[in-house]
């Protein structure tokens, strides 16, 4: 099979935060897949960096007292020491205030220009009277024009879902001085998206660029029609200017994917590598980015969009994964479950959430819960109790009775040769990003080690003269399938495999090394590779990640929302009502409604599509009584009007539904208190 030459890429961390685990999650995802690509010997260059330009960062700066250079200088050294923490292994890591992106910026925007891809246009935005500053979306907050949700920001509501300018909300204020918005007229620049529609719904559609789930929910962009898309902002920003423009500069979410482009290129330029073999041929080499869900309509609709406009290769896929939750719920500073990765490694061991994120990541978009005990658990019974055990029992009879050295032979060839063959799986497994499902092939292969040594009883044998020669074997063969489990382990858990390959005393694993003995080799003496997790390091992560009594204010962050308690008078806005389900069929164009005729006692059922097929049957809810949101705004949608909400219950994987369902003597309409 010949060498494949990969690029991958994930998410570029805003500078303007520390890291914490969901930033991590991601990387973990594009580092297990780069390691296993690199394993199996492939080329395999992983590169990320910096997203620095934006109105965050230029506000954070100016409230430190830095320039806004300096901020994300420094936050790029704290990322790389968190990611490194996490033995990410990056082939580079850049940032988009560089040289060679503003060149690549510019090169894309003077291409799709000359094509007339670009237009201006004058344009009405929210603006701060008092800063004099206009304002980002996430910086102005709300009345939801739609259901009247209060503290909304300024792009779409989190509760009934609609979209909006700003300038649309109700009440709204700038949050950073809290004044009302003024209306502000300023010319921008704009990319035609609409132009690469046919282009876009081929490439959602063929040769598996992104999942099926994915390529259906962008569709309704473009079956609702693509915008024209606003790629400039007003001075002052912190970011490229525009060529020849009156004080614009390129909005951040058109230079950020950009930075790929450019990291690589400096890195291809340092390392004699041909550059246009990456981005200008996609017959070479694969191109593969790894992103959350909340971005995946920039890198699979404006990213390909952009790169086919100006002479780029598209990529070979985007690959997106879900949120992280812990203990089943959002990540909250209130609750002390926001937990930055420095607070993570100064109390437990990398490869401990590596593992821990594997046997959780598959090739879907649902999310990831962290659960600390069963993380605890699991890692232990895995990792301790299942893989480093075998060495540890192995090792101690053939350092103490063999001079640390292997038979020249297997007590059961089958047996290696099965735990070999399981090699097209695993690395089928990995391949395809399902990595819960190799954890799981390769911890039924260390149940099966296990077995095998405990069935021996090489600590009875050793007594007996006539069997005390099978122990060597036995040990041995131990000892082989300890490498094999470490070879299939090694893009999740790189550090303890390299330990292994010293303790060994054996080459750098490689994949094909599976199928290879290690017969009559003296092993060294062997070292504790991984530690049990105690409680009391959880305990030591929840303390240190509650916040603190007292703090300072900080900027507001365009990334990250902060948890807002609402009062007895906000709740009670919420008109809950019991509903009867007279009705339930699927809706055929969309992979999670089911479209409910219910009854509150009104002269005419109410229709609500609610996303909840994967959960119910249509039929088994008929007749049902449950609760609904009575008075949300009706929201139109391509399949008809919903005219309310049904509540339900989620489990702690969020991937189970259940049906709130009223007690007897519970009548249609009554409203819930």
């Amino acid at each position: 099979m010949s060498q494949r030459k990969i690029l991958v890429t994930s998410g570029l961390p805003y500078a303007n935060g520390d890291l914490h685990l969901g930033h991590i999650l991601e990387q973990i995802q594009t580092d297990i897949w780069a390691r296993f690509q690199r394993l199996r010997g492939n080329s395999c260059f992983y590169v990320c960096g910096e997203d620095a330009h934006g109105t965050p960062i230029m506000l954070l700066a100016e409230k430190l007292g830095v320039t806004p250079k300096s901020l994300v200088l420094e936050f790029q050294k704290k990322h790389l020491a968190d990611s490194h923490g996490f033995l990410i292994a990056f082939d580079a890591y850049g940032s988009t205030d560089s040289p060679e992106n503003e060149y690549f910026v510019t090169d894309i925007y003077e291409k799709l220009k000359s094509k007339k891809h670009i237009f201006s246009k004058t344009i009405e935005q929210a603006f701060d009277p008092e800063k004099n500053l206009f304002l980002p979306d996430r910086f102005v907050k709300g009345d939801c024009p739609r259901c009247g949700a209060p503290g909304q920001y300024g792009d779409h509501c989190e509760q009934c879902g609609a979209t909006y300018s700003p300038l649309e909300l109700n009440n709204a204020r700038s949050v950073l001085s809290g004044v009302a918005p003024i209306a502000k007229q300023s010319e921008h620049y704009f990319f035609d998206l609409n132009y690469f529609a046919a282009f876009l719904q081929n490439w959602l559609h063929t040769n598996q660029h992104v999942s099926a789930p994915i390529a259906n929910k962008l569709q309704e962009w473009l079956v609702s029609g693509l915008q024209a898309w606003d790629i400039s902002r007003d001075a002052p920003y912190f970011g490229f200017k525009i060529p020849g423009s009156n004080n614009q500069f390129f909005y951040v979410w058109l230079d950020a994917p950009v930075g790929y482009i450019a990291t690589f290129k400096n890195f291809a330029d340092q390392n004699h590598i041909t550059f246009d073999d990456y981005w200008h041929d996609d017959q070479k080499t694969e191109l593969y980015h790894f992103v959350g869900k909340d971005i995946i309509n920039f890198h699979a609709l404006f990213w390909p969009a952009l790169l086919e406009g100006s002479g780029f290769r598209t990529p070979s896929a985007v690959y997106a994964h879900g949120y992280l939750t812990v203990n089943g719920e959002k990540m909250s500073k209130s609750r002390g479950t926001f937990i930055q990765a420095k607070t993570y490694l100064k109390y437990l061991p990398a490869e401990a959430l590596r593992y821990y994120f594997a046997t959780k990541l598959n090739a879907s978009i649902e999310d990831i819960d962290f659960n600390l005990e069963n993380f605890r658990q699991k890692v232990n019974a895995d990792v301790v109790g299942k893989v480093v055990n075998i060495a540890s029992r192995a090792a101690s009879f053939i350092a103490k009775n063999f001079n640390h050295q292997l038979s020249d032979y297997l007590f059961d060839e089958k047996l290696f040769t099965h735990f070999a063959s399981a090699s097209d799986e695993i690395a089928c497994a990995y391949e395809q990003r399902e990595y819960a499902k190799a954890m799981r092939l390769i911890m039924a292969l260390a149940d099966v080690a296990n077995q095998m040594f405990d069935q021996m009883k090489p600590w009875q044998k050793i007594k007996q003269a006539a069997e005390a020669s099978q122990v060597q074997a036995i040990c041995t063969q131990a000892l082989n399938h300890f490498m094999q489990l470490m070879i299939y382990l090694k893009p999740v858990l790189p550090d303890i495999a390299l330990q292994a390959e010293d303790f060994l005393n054996c080459s750098p694993f490689t994949w094909q090394a599976v199928h290879k003995p290690l017969l009559g080799c003296v092993v060294q003496n062997y070292q504790p590779l991984f530690q049990r997790i105690e409680e009391s390091q959880i305990m030591s992560v929840i303390e240190e990640s509650k916040p603190a009594t007292t703090s300072q204010p900080v900027a507001p962050q365009a990334t990250e929302k902060n948890p807002e308690y609402i009062s007895i008078e906000d709740f009670a806005k919420v008109d809950l009502r019991i509903a009867k389900i007279i009705a339930a069929e699927a809706v055929p164009e969309a992979n999670k409604l089911l479209k409910l005729q219910l009854d509150i006692g009104e002269e005419k059922p109410r229709q609500v599509f609610a996303g909840i097929k994967a959960s119910f049957l249509p039929e088994d809810l008929i007749g049902k009584l449950t609760v609904m949101v009575a008075n949300l705004a009706p929201r139109k949608m391509r399949f008809g009007v919903s005219e309310g909400m049904v509540v339900v219950a989620s489990g702690p994987e969020g991937d189970q539904l259940y049906l709130i369902e009223p007690q007897t003597g519970a009548q249609v309409g009554m409203r819930v208190k």
